[in-house]
């Protein structure tokens, strides 16, 4: 299936990576943002909504062609879709499904708590 151009929308992709702090310790930071285009759409269906419930209104499927976002790595990496790529992304990815020519990604509005966590 091929994705027309004129339905992708420009969004950001912020990959999960290892950093150091002062002390030493290890800390998951978000790395810098990376442009896709990507068609996006509400989340639906009858298994989705059986499988997250009432989670289901908080997320959303993106189409994607490309090599950016890989099944079995990439899941837990942020996408800024109505922030700015400077800031945290909103959304975070929670899984992957790879075709023949696009990927199904399954997206989430991050919570953040008062700490930004």
């Amino acid at each position: 299936m091929r994705l027309r151009p004129q339905d992708l929308r420009k969004i950001f992709l912020r990959k999960r990576v290892d950093k150091s702090d002062y002390e030493g310790n290890s800390i998951k930071v978000w790395d810098e943002a990376i442009l896709i285009r990507a068609n996006i759409q509400p989340a639906s269906g009858q298994l989705n909504a059986s499988i997250y419930g009432e989670r289901l209104r908080y997320m959303k499927n993106i189409k994607y062609q490309g090599d950016d976002i890989m099944e079995n790595h990439d899941e837990g990496s942020g996408i800024c879709l109505n922030v700015k790529q400077t800031d945290d992304p909103d959304y975070k990815i929670i899984s992957i499904q790879t075709f023949a020519m696009h990927k199904n990604i399954l997206i989430e509005k991050r919570v953040t708590g008062a700490n930004g966590d």
